[in-house]
């Protein structure tokens, strides 16, 4: 057995959400089997509580105060000095340890799958912290002013889409990588028999997601897909939310139709194989269900989203042809109803799928993360790897 010593790779994510530790996930994944040691660091670290109370914050005023973080939301993307300064200040919460772990383990990568993350590597770099390169994946379909860092040496992103939306704010072309928005494993493949996936007995299946932080919305809209005249089968995952479940099943037996087929599950390890089962998906557009629904070639629906970032990937989806924006929710019942009876509209978006599908390449991210190592190793930054000046120190403490 060989006892040389594989290359690091951190991979630093934040816990605000399940899309960014998904696609942290997958990458480490890809990276070990391709030869590299990669490791996944909680942005919040020591604070789990911390990155819990982000992120209920932000359900909570996304679900009450819409209009209050649209406005946020936009305000913090222009990223004047401003803003910059208080964002900078907000970062120190984040992992102290982030930087001396750097140090104690001298990656030759790191990578970001979130906004704040990338945010500040790409301050810490500018300060002369390190020189390492930097790989940041943009887990939405059109970045966010947090991302954006001179410092950041590649990103990824999702589509050609997103690559045009970061050339107009002026970022270079030869850095940005339509390569991908990480998933997964299992959803580049069909995980049933495409024969035998598709219920016989009824007109079509629909697949209903609230995404990993639920939605307030998905009782109307699983009623709305109830009052569908059509035999349909409706499959409908509500993540950790054990209330919605609880009340979809109570629903389900006030409407005590013969004519469909309901099947309410929690959390659940199999998507994959539920996309593959179904026709059409109605779902909040997070970056990560929205791959994986493209990825899949199953159409969206969309009755409820996020203001910010899914209003954004709602956007993109519609532009696309890959969805539809569902204007009122109650009109959920009219648009399953002509989409069963006009058959290639459904086609005609899963075709546009394939087609965004196309430049989606695994091997190309991992084939970059070499790039980028083998740059690094023959820079000089790589032989004058030294530890941090103590003023450094103070910076992450303050």
């Amino acid at each position: 057995m060989s006892d040389t010593k594989k290359d690091l790779i951190l991979i630093f994510s934040a816990s605000t959400g399940g899309g960014h530790n998904a696609a942290a996930y997958s990458l480490r994944s890809g990276l070990i089997k391709k030869g590299y040691d990669a490791k996944v660091i909680d942005a919040f670290g020591e604070t789990p509580k911390l990155g819990k109370l982000v992120s209920k914050g932000y359900q909570e005023l996304v679900d009450k105060l819409p209009k209050l973080y649209h406005t946020f939301y936009y305000q913090w993307d222009k990223q004047t000095k401003y803003q910059k300064r208080i964002f900078g200040a907000i970062t120190y919460i984040m992992n102290p340890e982030i930087l001396p772990m750097i140090y104690e383990e001298k990656p030759v990568l790191l990578i970001s799958t979130h906004p704040f993350v990338t945010s500040k590597l790409g301050t810490l770099k500018a300060k002369g912290a390190f020189n390492i390169p930097i790989l940041s994946f943009v887990t939405d379909y059109k970045i966010h002013g947090f991302y954006i860092s001179p410092q950041v040496d590649a990103y990824v992103v999702g589509s050609e889409y997103t690559k045009k939306d970061m050339i107009v704010r002026g970022m270079p072309p030869e850095i940005i990588y339509p390569f991908g928005i990480p998933i997964r494993e299992g959803f580049d493949q069909n995980s049933v028999d495409p024969k035998t996936a598709k219920d016989p007995e009824v007109r079509g299946t629909i697949l209903m997601m609230a995404g990993s932080l639920g939605s307030s919305q998905m009782e109307k809209a699983f009623s709305a897909v109830m009052k569908v005249k059509e035999p349909i089968r409706v499959i409908v995952v509500c993540g950790k939310n054990e209330a919605m479940a609880r009340d979809l099943r109570f629903i389900t037996k006030v409407f005590d139709d013969d004519t469909k087929k309901v099947e309410i599950h929690g959390f659940v390890n199999n998507v994959n194989e539920l996309m593959d089962m179904s026709d059409v998906i109605v779902t909040k557009p997070g970056g990560i269900t929205t791959t994986e629904a493209i990825v899949k070639g199953i159409p969206m629906l969309i009755p409820y989203y996020y203001p910010g970032q899914e209003e954004d990937n709602v956007d993109f989806v519609v532009e696309s042809g890959i969805g539809i924006k569902v204007e009122k929710i109650k009109d959920l019942t009219s648009m399953i109803e002509f989409l069963i009876q006009n058959q290639y509209i459904l086609w005609e978006m899963s075709k546009n799928m394939t087609e965004t599908a196309a430049d989606r390449s695994e091997k190309n991210t991992l084939d970059l993360c070499d790039t980028l190592i083998a740059r690094y190793k023959e820079s000089d930054a790589f032989n004058t790897f030294t530890e941090p000046k103590n003023w450094l120190y103070n910076l992450m403490e303050k």
